[in-house]
């Protein structure tokens, strides 16, 4: 057998790869880790100081809102994320809740729903006449990276710490 003649490049290369990818995932990483954290934090604020960071996060977002009167607590409309399509129109809600345990303390839930409409409705048997669009499928989870946005917005010395904590704990 002969040996491989090899240029000393593609070791390089091969090497970068490997780098790179190992980076892009210990990044993936790091965010989610991150966002986990953001998700359990509690201010150390009172909600009447956290909510208008929530307020503003949301009408930045260009999202309507409803929020409930005397509670802190807001939910959106509907609306439609990216274009409608034959294979499924997404549209996307959220629901937003602050609680508060002690006076001086308080944390917030921001969750999304999401929903995707695909094809023909029924066919309604008395009419023959199509249904409206049938919802495929529906699901609600926390949204982490919205959470991770306004802990960064409201707490920006939190915020530093828990990245500088993933630096540190995921290489």
């Amino acid at each position: 057998m002969k040996p491989s003649k090899r240029s000393p490049w593609s070791l390089s290369l091969v090497l970068l790869a490997v780098t790179t990818l190992a980076a892009g995932c210990a990044a993936s990483r790091r965010e989610t880790y991150i966002q986990d954290k953001a998700a359990q934090h509690v201010y150390r604020k009172p909600i009447a100081e956290v909510w208008p960071q929530v307020q503003m996060l949301l009408k930045e977002k260009e999202l309507p809102v409803r929020e409930a009167q005397g509670g802190y607590e807001i939910s959106t409309d509907w609306h439609m994320v990216g274009a409608p399509s034959t294979l499924g129109t997404n549209y996307v809600r959220y629901l937003v809740r602050g609680k508060q345990p002690t006076p001086a303390m308080c944390a917030v839930e921001i969750f999304k729903q999401n929903r995707t409409e695909s094809g023909p409705g029924p066919v309604d048997s008395q009419t023959g006449q199509r249904q409206q669009l049938g919802t495929d499928t529906t699901n609600m989870v926390r949204d982490m990276e919205m959470e991770w946005e306004l802990l960064q917005r409201v707490d920006p010395e939190a915020a530093k710490t828990l990245r500088d904590e993933a630096e540190k704990t995921i290489k």
